[in-house]
């Protein structure tokens, strides 16, 4: 008896660990009896009867995500890889469904995944794949959810995490992106350079007006001056013929001390003597006496 009592210890202790077990939060345990299901443990600790009772598996209730590469074809004859990401729970309600009714609940997502993006995917040129990846992934989670419901599984999410077109078609879309860029760039460039010469063509008209107004203004100021001279130099006794020929003498020598005055001057001005001065006084007064002449006449014409 004492031979035994150690041994019965031992037995005691290990139908006590036998019958004891544990099952985590957000997970449940599958017991069955004989191969036939028993129940289903929630989290805590949990009894058995040892060699009778077996836990034949765990499920676990957190969200879980699947992520498929699918490879298919858009409507323009692109070859296109698509990753998809499927966000998914097993109902809490429905373990048994989920445990015992799929084999291998991740090829069936995988399989409804591949179905319901070559069935989208095809409708649409690629340039629309980028800009409706929103509509195929509401178009999966659509299917996958009517599809799993009844197997226990909940989609939570799908998305379309990554379009990936063959190496040379993103290479030929980049180089027309860069066309388009270029395309752009010129035309603005264009357009500056318009806006440019026009602004230059305005200024230089501007300019030309203006400096047209200060030589008609120069001119006719000289011509106002000239007047007052006159009239200062007859009221001195001095008469018409030798006042011009002494204002004609005083602007040729104020001219020729202004040239000097310039050390860089390439001026050259002939012939450069008071014969030369003379000469062209007598023509000017000459023209004057004709000028009168012809107004005289018209004046005696009229009358």
């Amino acid at each position: 008896m004492i031979v035994l009592f150690p041994f019965l210890i031992l037995l005691g202790l290990f139908l006590l660990f036998g019958a004891v077990f544990t099952v985590k939060q957000q997970t449940t345990a599958i017991l069955e009896r004989f191969g036939k299901f028993l129940s289903i443990r929630q989290a805590g600790l949990q009894l058995k009867i040892p060699f009778v009772d077996r836990i034949v598996g765990r499920v676990n209730l957190k969200i879980q995500q699947l992520d498929v590469i699918v490879e298919t074809k858009t409507k323009d004859d692109v070859f296109v890889q698509l990753k998809i990401s499927v966000q998914f729970l097993i109902r809490k309600q429905k373990v048994y469904d989920a445990f015992y009714k799929l084999q291998n609940p991740h090829e069936q997502i995988t399989a409804f995944i591949f179905d319901t993006v070559r069935a989208e995917v095809p409708k649409m040129k690629l340039d629309d794949v980028f800009e409706k990846k929103d509509d195929i992934a509401l178009a999966i989670q659509r299917e996958l959810k009517e599809a799993m419901l009844n197997y226990g599984y909940d989609i939570v999410k799908a998305l379309v995490t990554d379009i990936d077109p063959d190496a040379q078609v993103k290479e030929a879309m980049n180089r027309i992106n860069a066309a388009e860029r270029e395309k752009v760039a010129a035309q603005y460039e264009g357009d500056a350079q318009r806006i440019i010469i026009v602004e230059k063509a305005k200024a230089e008209a501007e300019s030309k007006r203006l400096q047209g107004m200060g030589i008609a203004n120069q001119r006719r100021e000289i011509a106002r001056g000239l007047e007052e001279s006159m009239d200062v130099l007859n009221r001195a006794g001095i008469n018409s013929q030798e006042a011009s020929a002494l204002i004609i003498i005083t602007q040729h020598y104020d001219t020729l001390q202004a040239v000097g005055e310039r050390t860089n001057s390439n001026l050259i001005m002939l012939p450069n003597s008071p014969t030369a001065a003379s000469n062209m006084l007598n023509d000017m007064t000459a023209s004057l006496i004709a000028a009168n002449e012809i107004r005289e006449a018209k004046k005696n014409k009229k009358s």
